[in-house]
Order: structure tokens, then sequence, then C-alpha cells
């Protein structure tokens, strides 16, 4: 009789955590791409069609980090690093990308061309992407940033 034996391979550590940089790299410069791309859209938006294009774009490019002010006054309490755990619903609502597509979609197949409104749109899209290409996400119920 023949016993063969068998061990299985396991990757070495620095092999994984070499494989999660290059796909976290990737990651990330795919999402600053676009970024760029959604900003330049904005801004053509407004070149094109004015100065009320243009308002709605920065307003979009804004707005998804006013959702820190839901707990101005719980900010005393909260940790390092940590959002108070009143404004987490509302910073995640904001920063979720599907949410803006899914408004990008509706607008392009609905009978509304306002051009003010696809400039609030990719303003809304290039402000989540470029978080994402910084390395923000989406945060914990307790308040803390996602691990990746």
């Amino acid at each position: 009789m023949s016993a063969t034996t068998t061990t299985a391979i396991r990757p070495q550590p620095r092999s994984r955590t070499r494989a999660r940089t290059v796909t976290r790299r990737f990651v990330r410069t795919a999402w600053a791409a676009s970024a760029l791309f959604w900003g330049a859209l904005a801004v053509m938006e407004g070149m094109n069609h004015g100065a009320l294009a243009y308002l709605f774009a920065a307003v979009f490019f804004i707005a998804p980090d006013l959702t820190f002010l839901v707990a101005v006054r719980d900010a005393r309490t909260a940790r390092p690093g940590q959002l108070p755990p009143r404004a987490v619903p509302f910073y995640n609502a904001a920063h979720r990308a599907l949410v803006p597509v899914a408004l990008l979609v509706i607008y392009t197949y609905a009978p509304i061309t306002w051009a003010p409104i696809l400039a609030a749109l990719s303003g809304w899209i290039a402000h989540i992407s470029m978080d994402r290409a910084f390395g923000y996400g989406l945060r914990t119920k307790e308040g803390f940033q996602r691990a990746h």
C-alpha cells in the first residue's frame, strides 16, 4: 500500500497582501478616473448652459458632506475619525454611488431635459468618486470607516 500525503499549499501572507494592495490601487485609480470624468462633465454643463448649471454642480458636489451637520452637537463625544452615529444614515445615503447613478438613468429616460439636473448629478457622482479615490468610503453604524 502506498500512502500519499497531500499538503495544502497556502498562499504566503505577503503575496495576499501584495495582491490586495494592487487591487486597491487599481480600484482607487478607477474611482479617480471616474471623478475626473464626472467633474469635467459638470464643468462642461456649466460652460454650455450657464451659471445655474454651475451652481447646481457646485451645490451637489458639496452637499454630501453637509450630512456632517446633522450631528454637530454630538461631535464632542465622537472619537477621532468617528462620525457621530446620528449622522451615519444620512452620510451613507448621500455617499452611495447607486443613488445618483439611478437618478441619472431616470433622467436619461424621463421627458425632462434641464441641464442643471445633469450638472447636479455629475457633481454628486464626482464627489463620491473623489471620496473613494482618496480612500473614504461608507461608515459603520458606529461611525467609523468601513474596512475595504
